[in-house]
C-alpha cells in the first residue's frame, strides 16, 4: 500500500537545558515522518532541497530502508530550509531562533508522475495552500490526513479552514488545537475540530500522551515513560510516521480494509507513541538511524503490558 508524505527537509540547529545542542543536522517534518513510518512500510518523501543540502546527509536519508527519494528535488540556485530553537526547561515548548525559508519560500515541488497513484496520503506542516496543492495532485486516496501549526492557524485560516473539510484526519498539538477552536478542553477541541471536517482528530500532548477524538468515540493514551529526554524536536513528525506507517501496514496485508476503523486507528496511535519514544533519545535522527524492529516490537509489548489492568 503507497505511502506518500510531503513535508519539509531542512538543516537545525537545536539548544536544550540539559542536553547541550548541537548545530547543523538534518532536520524537517517529511525527514522524522519518512524515517518512523519505514520501519512498518516504503514511504515515498516529497520535498525540495537547496544545492546546499549536504550530501552526508542524503546518505542518512538513503539508510533508512524503505525511503524512496525519487520525489526529492534538489533546486540549484535555492538555499535549503534552516530552524533553530532553543527548548525551555519543561522540554514541551521552545522558542524559535530564527527561521530562513529560502527554498520554502519558493515554488514547492511537483508529485512525481509516479507518485500520484499513492493510496494514503500525510500532508505534514506546510503552508496549507500548498498542502491543498498536493492534495489536488494525489486525486482520491484512500486516506488523507494534515498536520499544521500556529503560524497557519493565524495567518492562513481561510485556506486551512479549506483544507480540513478536505481531509479525513488532522494531527496537531494541544496548544494548536485550543487556537484552532478556542476551547482549552482537549476533548472539547478535539471534538469540535470533528464539526470543521476531519473524520478522526489527534491532539499531541507531549509528555501527557495524546487524545483522538473519532466518530465512534474518544480514546487517550500516555506517553511512553521516557528516562531520558535528549531532543524532542521531530516527536510529533516520528509520532505521525509511526502511526500512518502502522495502517500503510496493516492495508498492504489484507489485515485491514477500513483506515479509518476507530480500534485501528487506537493501535496507530500506539505505535506512533512507540517511535516518538525513541526519536527523542537523541538529537536529529541519530536514534532512529540505530534502531531495530526488534526493539520497536520489545518496547510496543512493553508499552501494552503498562497499560493492561486486571
Amino acid at each position: 500500500m503507497s505511502l506518500l508524505v510531503t513535508g519539509t527537509i531542512g538543516i537545525d540547529s537545536v539548544y536544550t537545558p540539559r542536553s547541550g545542542h548541537r548545530e547543523q543536522v538534518l532536520g524537517g517534518s517529511g525527514t522524522y515522518f519518512s524515517a518512523a513510518a519505514s520501519f512498518y512500510a516504503p514511504v515515498r518523501l516529497v520535498a525540495v532541497v537547496g544545492e546546499d543540502f549536504p550530501d552526508e546527509f542524503r546518505q542518512i536519508l538513503r539508510g533508512f530502508e524503505g525511503i524512496d527519494l525519487r520525489g526529492l528535488e534538489t533546486r540549484a540556485g535555492s538555499k535549503t530550509f534552516r530552524w533553530g530553537g532553543k527548548y525551555l526547561d519543561d522540554m514541551d515548548h521552545r522558542e524559535t531562533l530564527f527561521t530562513e525559508l529560502n527554498v520554502l519560500g519558493e515554488d514547492p515541488p511537483s508529485v512525481p508522475d509516479e507518485y500520484q497513484d499513492s493510496q494514503i496520503l500525510f500532508l505534514a506542516n506546510s503552508h496549507p495552500g500548498v498542502q491543498l496543492g498536493m492534495l489536488d495532485q494525489v486525486g482520491a486516496p484512500m486516506l488523507s490526513v494534515a498536520d499544521t501549526m500556529d503560524l497557519w492557524i493565524e495567518s492562513e485560516r481561510g485556506l486551512l479552514d479549506d483544507l480540513l473539510r478536505r481531509v479525513d484526519g488532522l494531527v496537531l498539538n494541544f496548544d494548536e488545537a485550543e487556537q484552532l477552536t478556542g476551547h482549552a478542553n482537549t476533548v472539547a477541541a478535539a471534538r469540535h475540530i470533528l464539526e470543521m471536517g476531519p473524520k478522526f482528530c489527534v491532539v499531541k500532548k507531549g509528555e501527557h500522551g495524546c487524545i483522538m477524538a473519532h466518530g465512534d468515540g474518544i480514546c487517550a493514551l500516555p506517553a511512553y515513560p521516557a528516562e531520558h529526554v535528549v531532543d524532542p524536536t521531530g516527536a510529533g513528525d516520528s509520532f505521525a510516521g509511526g502511526m500512518m506507517g502502522y495502517l500503510a501496514s496493516r492495508l498492504a496485508s489484507g489485515e485491514l480494509s477500513d483506515p479509518m476503523d476507530f480500534d485501528e486507528l487506537r493501535h496507530a496511535l500506539a505505535h506512533g507513541t512507540i517511535m516518538a519514544s525513541f526519536n527523542i533519545e537523541s538529537f536529529g535522527l541519530d536514534r532512529l538511524a540505530s534502531l531495530t524492529r526488534v526493539e520497536i516490537a520489545d518496547r510496543f509489548d512493553e508499552y501494552g503490558r503498562m497499560m493492561r489492568l486486571g
